[in-house]
């Protein structure tokens, strides 16, 4: 299959683009500096074509995503002071591209703060939410909302766990919808590789079209 990933050289992009190479996917890697996925590139110099483009430039991005059956936007904000309003940019410049480029599927890495606690309130509402993760929080939620009203499009979003580590995958894990998952111990917790695993997993079969999904162990 050939798939677009947008950020693929982020923190769960990269284990996004990794995974898909390995499954033996061409894969179209849109990022801010090529260099970062070099080592990737001498690996896989037949399946990976990396591509430097600004996200926040729709027209630049059309080209690159026209009639692709799929792709998959990493992209996040922590780059710049205003993460929230980057992030919204962002994800506008992204969808606009997407829907003018007649892309069949789409799926975004999403937040975790949106995802509902057992008394009905969200995480980003819970009181010791962290300040730092704030902004990227409200512009995943954001983008969420802006799917949820889209009509004629083919999207997906991923929630990760709340708190979600660089790891290799385990194969281990458990899919959910719009509540957060915890174990046992109360913990809600996954790794960027099996993130990427259930990731890849539905774009290969999907079972959430127009829908929020998550993960956790």
């Amino acid at each position: 299959m050939q798939i677009v990933i947008i950020g693929a050289s982020g923190f769960i992009g990269s284990a996004l683009t990794a995974e898909a190479l390995q499954r033996g996917h061409q894969v179209r890697a849109l990022v801010r500096d090529t260099s970062k996925l070099a080592v990737l590139q001498q690996q896989y110099p037949q399946q990976l074509q990396v591509v430097s483009v600004d996200v926040l430039d729709s027209r630049a991005l059309l080209p690159w995503l026209q009639q692709q059956p799929l792709v998959i936007s990493a992209f996040s904000g922590h780059s710049d002071a205003d993460v929230s309003g980057y992030y919204q940019r962002g994800f506008a410049s992204i969808l606009q591209a997407v829907k003018q480029s007649a892309v069949e599927r789409f799926l975004l890495v999403g937040g975790a703060a949106s995802l509902q606690l057992p008394d009905g309130s969200k995480l980003l509402d819970s009181p010791n939410f962290p300040a730092a993760y704030r902004g990227t929080a409200e512009g995943a939620y954001a983008a969420l909302q802006q799917l949820r009203s889209e009509t004629g499009l083919a999207w997906s979003y991923l929630s990760p766990a709340a708190e979600i580590f660089p790891g290799a995958a385990s194969g281990q894990f458990r899919l959910g919808g719009d509540m957060l998952l915890t174990d046992a111990e109360g913990r809600s917790r996954i790794s960027t590789g099996d993130y990427a695993v259930a990731m890849l997993n539905e774009a290969e079969q999907p079972v959430h079209t127009g829908q929020r999904f998550s993960i956790a162990y």
